[in-house]
């Protein structure tokens, strides 16, 4: 089993996120996606990552561009870092997953495109009504679900879970739950890690 825990508002967990799928397939296994909001993570655990906005290692900077666009380009995905918004309030997209359960695939698909491929704020109700439209969710349906509590809550549960066993950013993955990974350049390591556990199992 994989656990995918996410934050639409990561360009790199927009990259894992596209690219565990097939292998997750391949391999046979199962993905339970599990919404967070990477804000909480960082106020909680890693407060250097907005040190290092404010005062950006003007090399390594530029090497970061590059190395996401790479990246994006060995995905086909577009990329565009930064967006006009950035960080952006990513709550309601995020509870809009939570909401939407089993069927969030497509919706969290649709966010990541939105902001990272379109450079819409995805903060913005407009253009999270533009993307239930987009995939088909009832959009007055959509924004009372995401003003439940229990949404709220869970979201939050998630966030504090995920810190709890050792995670700091997104995404992070686990692999039959102690196994943790961070980021989108571990896959291949997450790969070697489904295959040991399945050749053990066998």
């Amino acid at each position: 089993m994989i656990e995918f825990f996410f934050d639409c508002s990561s360009p790199w967990t927009y990259l894992a996120f596209h690219n565990i799928q097939p292998l997750a397939k391949e391999l046979g296994t199962e993905i339970v996606w599990r919404p967070i909001l990477v804000g909480g993570i960082f106020n909680t655990v890693n407060p250097s990552v907005y040190a290092q906005r404010e005062k950006p290692v003007p090399l390594k900077a530029r090497y970061m561009k590059k190395d996401l666009q790479d990246w994006a380009r060995s995905a086909g995905l577009a990329i565009k870092m930064p967006p006009t918004v950035f960080p952006v309030n990513s709550v309601k997209a995020m509870r809009g997953c939570i909401w939407l359960g089993k069927d969030m695939v497509p919706f969290a698909t649709a966010v990541f495109e939105a902001y990272w491929g379109d450079d819409k704020d995805i903060s913005q109700d407009s253009v999270l009504a533009e993307i239930c439209g987009k995939v088909g969710i009832d959009e007055q349906k959509f924004f009372a679900g995401i003003s439940e509590q229990a949404v709220k809550d869970q979201l939050k549960a998630n966030t504090e879970e995920v810190v709890a066993r050792g995670g700091f950013g997104s995404p992070t993955i686990f692999v039959n739950r102690i196994d943790m990974y961070f980021g989108n350049d571990r896959l291949p390591l997450i790969r070697e890690a489904l295959l040991r556990s399945k050749a053990s199992a066998a």
